[in-house]
């Protein structure tokens, strides 16, 4: 079946690859259950020969030549500070992700499964304690699957953040950027990116308003009416959303927008990790006027004033 039958616009529904890491102790084995969305998944490997790089943390596994591309391998369980079984028990497997337009391999114990699971069911990772070796910052949100076990879906950018391979670009000088006027609706889990693109936009002599999920997006908006009724779109001049988020991700939040006459006119520019060209389609179809896959912030400064512009000409 096609992805494009699968996964609705608007549909606040996510597939995630759920695999796992197994986790020696002294009274046994423990599984862990984790998840990565699909859409960050190029493809799933055996181990292939692996050239060791020098001077790299030991989760660094080495490198491998995939059909002319370089892929650097994690080993998960080293990153997780898990120790790994010694019995043979385990059949890795490699998790080819690709974001920010980034390629890199994840060595996981098992890839289980494919599911299908609603944002609405997915809790940021504040709401859950316990998580042994891991600390929040490292997981995007947890979930509920059968025999009430909990999924966690991990932060994989933050491996590849802390590793250096990639770093938001941040510096453009000052006559550079197009100054504007009027407020900016952001929506990101992340504190950290919600701090990037919000700094980008008070640069740009814009207002800021912030929200950590599509359901509070909306709360926003509706915050926003109340105050200005009619004249919203004369002062909101642009939503900027993150398309990975609990409880209701961006392109349920963009459909719900685009359906209500009274915000139908703000325009949405997507800001994501995810650089699959699928979820770029997704993203014009849920109402979006441009997808960004990874911060640079001269390509951000452009995008946002050309799409600003845009809209003043429209409503002209």
């Amino acid at each position: 079946m096609a992805k494009e039958s699968i996964l609705k616009v608007g549909s606040n529904e996510m597939e995630l690859v759920d695999f796992r890491i197994f986790k020696k102790e002294e009274n046994g084995v423990y599984e862990g259950i984790y998840g990565v969305n699909v859409a960050k998944v190029r493809e799933i490997i055996k181990i292939p020969n692996l050239t060791e790089l020098p001077g790299v943390p030991d989760y660094i596994e080495g490198i491998f030549d995939l059909r002319g591309i370089v892929i650097p391998v994690v080993n998960l369980a080293k990153w997780m500070n898990i120790k790994e079984p010694d019995d043979g028990s385990i059949k890795p497997r490699i998790i080819i992700t690709e974001f920010s337009d980034i390629l890199i391999g994840f060595v996981v114990h098992e890839a289980k499964r494919i599911r299908r699971i609603s944002w609405k069911d997915i809790e940021p990772a504040s709401f859950v304690a316990g998580m042994g070796s891991l600390d929040k910052s490292q997981i995007t949100g947890v979930t509920r699957i059968e025999n009430d076990e909990v999924l966690l879906i991990l932060d994989l950018e933050n491996v590849v953040q802390s590793l250096g391979i990639y770093q938001p670009k941040i510096d453009v000088a000052d006559d550079q950027i197009q100054k504007i006027d009027g407020t900016a609706l952001i929506l990101d889990d992340s504190m950290t990116a919600r701090k990037l693109v919000s700094d980008a936009l008070r640069k740009m002599g814009m207002r800021v308003v912030e929200a950590k999920d599509g359901m509070e997006g909306l709360e926003r908006l509706n915050e926003l009416y109340k105050t200005y009724s009619d004249r919203l779109t004369d002062v909101v001049k642009i939503i900027i959303s993150d398309v990975e988020m609990p409880q209701m991700d961006g392109f349920h939040f963009a459909a719900n927008v685009k359906e209500d006459p009274r915000f139908k006119n703000i325009p949405i520019v997507f800001n994501s990790s995810i650089s699959d060209h699928f979820s770029e389609i997704r993203g014009k179809e849920a109402g979006g006027e441009a997808y960004l896959t990874k911060f640079d912030a001269g390509i951000f400064y452009t995008e946002v004033s050309k799409v600003i512009k845009a809209h003043v000409k429209t409503a002209q």
